[in-house]
C-alpha cells in the first residue's frame, strides 16, 4: 500500500494544523464575505428593486457549481501524482482561480458577470477545499481528529469574521472584494510550504465509465456514510436558511440603520462563542471517545437560536441569537467533522468522499434560496423562515443518532 493510503499513527505538529486552519480561513472568507455583505450590497446597487431575487440566483447558481465541483476536484485530486503530493498541486489552483473570480466580482455591474465572477470563486474555491480538507484524514490519526476538527471548525467562523470584516471595513464594494482576493492568496502559502503531502507514488488507471459511477456512495452498502451526509445535509439547510438573509433581516425586519456593521458586529458576537466551544468539546470527544451525542446536542441548541430570531425580530433578539447559534455550531463543527471522517468507506478516495459529503454543505446553497425568497416576500415574512429553519435543524439533530459505527 502506498504511504499516500496507509492509516495515519504520528501525532501532527501544532504548525501543520495552523497552516490547514489558515488556508481553510482563507477560502471561507473568500465565500462569507461577499455571501454576507458584499453579493448583498451588489444585489442592491445591480437591482434595487428586486434585490432578494438577484441574491438568491446568485448564490443558488453558485451553490450548484459548487455541489458539481468539490467531489469532481477531490476525486482528481486522489489520483494526482505530483511529486509535490495529491493535495498541494489543487491547493494552489485553487487559490489563484478564486482570487480571479474575486477579480471579476470587483468590476461587475450586471448580473450576468455576478454570476460569472461568483462561479468562478466557487469552482475554484472548492478545489481548495476538497484538496485541503482531505489532508485531515491523510495525515492526522483518528485519536487526534477531535482536537484538529476543532480547530478546523474554527476556519469557517473566523473566516466569516474576516471576509466580513474586510468587506466591511475597506471602503466600496470592489475594494472589499481586492481584499479577499489578497488575503485568499496569502493564506495558503504556509500550507504550501509545510503540507507534509505524501505522493501517490501508482498510478490509477483512469477509466470514466467507473471514474463517473464512484460518486453514487450506496447507502445500503454503506448506511452510516448515508445517514452521515442526510445529517449533515439537514443541518447546514437550517443555517443557510437562516443566515442567508442576515442582512435583509437587520435592514427590513429588525429595522437596523446600518445593516453591513449589524452583521460584522453579530458575525464576532458569534465567532467569540464557535471559539470557545470548538477546540474543547472536540477535544473532550477525543477523551470520551463519543461523536453523536456532541451532534445531537448541538443541533438542539442550533434550533433554539433559530426559534429567538423567529419570535423576537430586535437587535437584543439578534444578538442572543448569534450567541446561542455560536455556541452549537462550534461544538457541531468540530465533532461533525471528526465523525465523518470516520465513516469513509474508502482510504483510496478520502477526498472524493469527503467531497461528496461537501455536498451536503453545498446544495443547501442551491435550496436555501429557492425556499428562503418566496416564504420572506409571500408567506410569512422571517419568522416562517426561522421556523422552518428550527424545524430542518431539528430533525437532522434526531437523524444522527442514527449512524452505529460510531459512539
Amino acid at each position: 500500500m502506498s504511504t499516500a493510503l496507509a492509516e495515519p499513527v504520528v501525532p501532527v505538529r501544532r504548525g501543520w494544523t495552523t497552516a490547514v486552519v489558515l488556508a481553510n480561513v482563507g477560502v471561507f472568507a473568500a465565500w462569507l464575505g461577499p455571501i454576507q455583505v458584499l453579493l448583498a450590497k451588489q444585489s442592491e446597487a445591480v437591482a434595487p428593486g428586486n434585490k432578494e431575487f438577484v441574491l438568491g440566483l446568485v448564490t443558488g447558481v453558485g451553490a450548484a457549481v459548487s455541489v458539481v465541483a468539490n467531489p469532481v476536484f477531490g476525486a482528481v485530486s486522489d489520483r494526482t501524482t505530483s511529486r509535490f503530493g495529491r493535495r498541494t498541486p489543487w491547493v494552489l489552483a485553487g487559490s489563484i482561480g478564486g482570487a480571479v473570480g474575486l477579480l471579476v466580482l470587483s468590476g461587475s455591474q450586471a448580473v450576468l458577470w455576478m454570476l460569472v465572477g461568483w462561479c468562478l470563486v466557487q469552482l475554484f474555491g472548492n478545489a481548495l477545499l476538497a484538496a485541503v480538507t482531505a489532508a485531515v484524514p491523510d495525515l492526522v490519526p483518528k485519536k487526534q481528529r477531535g482536537v484538529v476538527g476543532g480547530w478546523v471548525a474554527l476556519a469557517q467562523t473566523l473566516g466569516a469574521l474576516v471576509g466580513v470584516g474586510l468587506a466591511t471595513v475597506v471602503g466600496g464594494v470592489g475594494g472589499g472584494y481586492l481584499a479577499c482576493a489578497a488575503f485568499l492568496l496569502i493564506s495558503v502559502v504556509p500550507y504550501l510550504l509545510r503540507s507534509g503531502d505524501r505522493p501517490m507514488v501508482e498510478r490509477t488507471l483512469l477509466v470514466w465509465r467507473e471514474f463517473w459511477k464512484s460518486f453514487w456512495i450506496s447507502p445500503r452498502r454503506h448506511p452510516d456514510f448515508g445517514w452521515a451526509w442526510l445529517t449533515r445535509f439537514l443541518l447546514n439547510l437550517g443555517n443557510g436558511l437562516g443566515t442567508l438573509y442576515l442582512f435583509f433581516y437587520l435592514q427590513d425586519a429588525v429595522g437596523y440603520d446600518d445593516p453591513d456593521v449589524g452583521v460584522l458586529v453579530l458575525t464576532a458576537i458569534y465567532s467569540l462563542c464557535v471559539i470557545l466551544t470548538a477546540v474543547s468539546s472536540g477535544a473532550w470527544s477525543d477523551r470520551v471517545g463519543r461523536r453523536k451525542i456532541f451532534v445531537t446536542g448541538s443541533g438542539l441548541v442550533m434550533a433554539v437560536a433559530a426559534v429567538v430570531l423567529a419570535v423576537v425580530p430586535t437587535w437584543p433578539g439578534a444578538i442572543a441569537g448569534a450567541i446561542i447559534l455560536g455556541t452549537g455550531f462550534g461544538v457541531y463543527l468540530s465533532v461533525d467533522f471528526a465523525l465523518l471522517t470516520e465513516v469513509l468507506p474508502s482510504a483510496r478516495d478520502r477526498a472524493k468522499d469527503l467531497g461528496v459529503i461537501n455536498i451536503a454543505n453545498s446544495l443547501p446553497q442551491v435550496v436555501a434560496p429557492a425556499l428562503a425568497a418566496p416564504i420572506v416576500k409571500y408567506a410569512g415574512g422571517y419568522p416562517v423562515l426561522y421556523a422552518l429553519a428550527a424545524a430542518v435543524t431539528l430533525l437532522g439533530a434526531v437523524l444522527v443518532r442514527q449512524i452505529k459505527a460510531v459512539a
